[in-house]
């Protein structure tokens, strides 16, 4: 499919559920005027809490396709070394060359020094830092749009006390993608990573949501459009100026 030139294709990892933060993001670039590609691993979601969201894709897409985007869902999961370059391939074959890159996909399972397990910390970093440097790595391969105007945002966190290999692996993921702003500077792609702070999506206890609430200045829990407003605006050429950033989005946590 040839690539409209009044819409720029962005591709969004770890778009699994409706409530996410990945979904959040992919409405909102899709109301202002990009056509999305998006990866999803349901098998994620199937061994977390909350389950797996039966029609989430079919739904998601709808709601995309309704803003007015082309949208192209894809299964992958990143720990498979090639996945990035079959996700980009799949998105390119569809939509045209991808612009921007947001990633929101992670690993995440609660466990401490103590008791993390090998398989479980190598699976973090495959997902979380790995599959974040083979993505932008494809990205930059596959980049051919003009000076200045290409995007890559990657979600982080600082949690990492009782949560270490999410955390550890988030900590990389920043390096990398910060990384990105100065090797990729010949193509002129700006790279931050933004980190959004507690956001309730499904996984909060009421012990947790109280918490967070007497935390955060403002009196609320974020949610996923308040990212979403960030990351829309850098993936914007207004937001070209912001590069090389760790941008906190979290209304003032502590």
């Amino acid at each position: 499919m040839t690539q409209s030139a009044a819409r720029p294709v962005v591709l969004v990892t770890g778009v699994g559920r409706t409530v996410g933060i990945g979904a959040g993001i992919a409405r909102q670039l899709a109301a202002s005027g990009w056509d999305i590609a998006f990866s999803y691993w349901t098998a994620y979601d199937d061994r977390m809490q909350w389950g797996v969201q039966s029609g989430a894709t079919d739904e998601i897409v709808k709601e995309l396709s309704d803003l007015g985007a082309t949208v192209v869902p894809i299964e992958a999961d990143l720990v498979d070394p090639a996945a990035p370059e079959r996700i980009f391939a799949a998105a390119e074959e569809q939509l045209g060359k991808v612009t921007a890159l947001v990633m929101c996909h992670c690993e995440s399972i609660d466990s401490s020094i103590l008791d993390t397990t090998i398989e479980s910390f190598d699976r973090h970093f495959a997902v979380n830092a790995r599959a974040t440097w083979l993505l932008i790595r494809e990205f930059a391969q596959r980049f051919t749009g003009a000076h200045g105007t290409g995007r890559i945002v990657a979600l982080t966190s600082d949690h990492t006390v009782h949560n270490l290999p999410y955390g550890a692996s988030k900590g990389a993921l920043d390096r990398i993608t910060l990384a990105a702003a100065q090797e990729l500077s010949e193509l002129g792609v700006t790279a931050n990573v933004v980190n959004p702070g507690p956001i309730d999506t499904g996984w909060m206890t009421d012990e947790v949501r109280d918490a967070c609430l007497q935390q955060t200045p403002l009196g609320r829990l974020g949610t996923p459009q308040d990212t979403a407003h960030l990351v829309d605006f850098l993936c914007s050429p207004q937001g070209q100026w912001i590069n090389g950033q760790l941008l906190k989005s979290n209304g003032g946590s502590a």
